[in-house]
């Protein structure tokens, strides 16, 4: 008997996105958005639905959807096949997540940095060989930067990732192998080390 796949649609929910996955997604973002360090201590998991604050504006749907302590925002993503602007759409769940943060009256200062976490199924970058790509705001020729980490999209591509069970040396390849290899397995790996008490 296989293991269901975290990468389809209702594990990938399960796993992360519970009530009682607090401890799991926090060891997951540490891995993925700061290579591993603890980081990011709590957090609290919300509705991932992300409506329009105006009628007109398109609803979309997330998968994850997590309130850091600091106040900021992370969108989390799992997408199996490879589809039509799909960039796009990263990029507009990332802007709207941000921009629903206020409401008519409120003040800017109020925005909390929000970040796009895509796991990709599917070979996204071409022009890399890099399992995980960070992305923010850059003068394009000088590369300072503008507005900080406001706003950063971080992807992760699972078919880029070759390592075996016995190379897994960090806490950011043991959560990679993880997603890509879970559903391809009969019997859970003699390994641990996910920074939590139980996965």
């Amino acid at each position: 008997m296989r293991f269901i796949s975290p990468k389809v649609d209702y594990a990938f929910k399960k796993i992360f996105g519970s009530e009682q996955s607090k401890e799991i997604l926090i060891s997951f973002l540490n891995a993925i958005i700061y290579a591993g360090e603890p980081v990011i201590k709590s957090l609290t998991i919300i509705n991932p639905y992300n409506p329009g604050q105006v009628l007109s504006l398109k609803d979309t749907y997330l998968d994850v959807k997590a309130v850091l302590a600091d106040g900021s925002i992370v969108v989390i993503e799992m997408q199996i096949a490879s589809m039509a602007a799909f960039n796009k759409r990263v990029a507009y769940n990332l802007a709207k997540s941000y921009s629903n943060q206020l409401v008519k009256g409120e003040d800017y200062p109020l925005l909390n940095p929000a970040i796009a976490v895509t796991i990709t199924d599917f070979i996204l970058f071409k022009e890399t060989e890099a399992v995980i790509n960070k992305f923010r705001f850059k003068e394009e020729t000088e590369n300072f930067e503008c507005i900080g980490g406001e706003l950063r999209l971080i992807f992760v591509e699972l078919p880029k990732f070759k390592k075996s069970l016995s190379e897994l040396n960090s806490l950011t390849d043991k959560w990679i192998y993880f997603l890509k290899e879970t559903g391809n397995q009969s019997r859970a790996p003699k390994t641990s080390g996910f920074g939590i008490s139980r996965l």
